[in-house]
């Protein structure tokens, strides 16, 4: 990359918060509203948000975003995404002063400054560290939960990476069914009044997989509707009009709500589906159905308040985040649109929400940034 292909400006006036408004994606923004009407969130994007990194690290493709209970900002991020001239600093010889791959899990305080950072890929073995992290829950506990995607793993961490336990066989996959083995799994959440541990077991495999959350032992399974997954099905081609498919697509994240509902993100399915914790199928809301690749629904976040009135959906294809009401799943309103400036997204794929109700969104494509989003309305 020469000097033309970049241009950086400096400016010595304050940066000023840049106000989102709903973009519609041209594929299904039907019901979506004017961002600001009474009642419905908006948000504005904070650019002092994080502060810089210690030792010169930067984050390669950002995987997961999660606010514990003490508001810290938990990412993790996938170094081996990073370009040597990223890294120039680390190359053999060094091909350049800066910069340095972070470890692969890093927590940051409310103000955005790194309170601790752990799993290092050139010092640990991969049974000590989540290789290709995905997904990330930080329990009532304080232990710290990571899916490891392509390699078929859940580990239990202590909040300092300490190792407790594994769920799954490093690289073994025994298919949608088998009730020990994972098969991609991608989110994770955990209940605190039982301590189960629900994963969207998604990537490879087609479930949802619920575990003990002390021993790993397996207590039960379920596919789309409720219904045991068939690796064996093929959605084959659909249009926007279509019947959304028997089987789940990509189980890519979950969350669990305050009066027992398990959400679930079926990514290239472009929906939301809506579980009794059982795996008693509720209801679901497909979201901009013609989005084709990736798909829409990637990680979904509840309001903090206690009726969780609003469910917000990350989508990586379509490069924005869908506020819905939780009560119906009427789409109310979005904000952002692709792109590498300021309150843009590129591929927008994991996000957490805080007590205030401030939205902290991860990118996984180039950008390789998490932004904080400051709730101005709304509950």
């Amino acid at each position: 990359m020469n000097g033309l292909q970049r241009l950086l400006v400096f400016s010595i006036t304050p940066l000023v918060p840049v106000f989102l408004t709903g973009c519609g994606s041209g594929l299904d923004t039907e019901g979506t509203s004017d961002l600001g009407n009474e009642g419905i969130p908006s948000f504005e994007v904070d650019p002092s948000w994080p502060l810089d990194m210690p030792n010169d690290w930067i984050m390669g493709s950002v995987t997961a975003v999660f606010v514990d209970a003490t508001d810290h900002i938990w990412v993790t991020h996938l170094p081996e995404t990073l370009t040597p001239e990223e890294t120039s600093a680390v190359q053999d010889p060094p091909i350049g002063m800066c910069c340095v791959p972070a470890p692969v899990v890093i927590e940051f305080d409310g103000n955005g400054g790194v309170v601790q950072a752990w799993g290092d890929p050139a010092t640990q073995d991969v049974s000590e560290f989540p290789r290709n992290a995905h997904g990330l829950f930080v329990d009532h506990n304080d232990f710290v939960w990571i899916g490891s995607y392509q390699h078929h793993r859940v580990m239990k961490f202590t909040r300092g990476g300490d190792l407790l336990m594994t769920i799954g066989e490093y690289n073994v996959n025994g298919g949608s069914n088998d009730p020990n083995l994972l098969g991609g799994p991608a989110g994770i959440w955990v209940d605190p009044s039982t301590n189960e541990v629900f994963i969207a077991d998604g990537y490879r495999n087609r479930r949802v997989i619920v575990f003990d959350g002390a021993t790993g032992g397996y207590l039960r399974h379920w596919g789309a509707y409720g219904q045991p997954p068939d690796d064996e099905y093929r959605a084959g081609d659909r249009g926007p009009d279509g019947p959304p498919p028997e089987q789940f697509s990509t189980v890519h994240g979950l969350v669990g709500s305050n009066d027992g509902l398990i959400y679930v993100a079926d990514r290239r399915g472009n929906r939301i589906q809506v579980f009794r914790q059982s795996g008693e199928f509720v209801t679901e809301k497909v979201v901009a159905p013609g989005t084709l690749s990736s798909g829409s629904a990637f990680v979904i976040a509840l309001s903090p308040d206690a009726e969780q009135e609003w469910l917000y959906l990350a989508d990586g294809t379509n490069h924005k985040v869908w506020t819905l009401r939780r009560g119906d799943l009427e789409i109310m309103d979005n904000f952002g649109r692709g792109g590498r400036q300021v309150g843009q997204f590129l591929r927008p794929h994991g996000m957490g929400i805080d007590s205030e109700g401030n939205l902290y969104v991860g990118e996984a494509s180039t950008g390789r940034r998490v932004q904080k989003f400051a709730l101005q309305g709304g509950t």
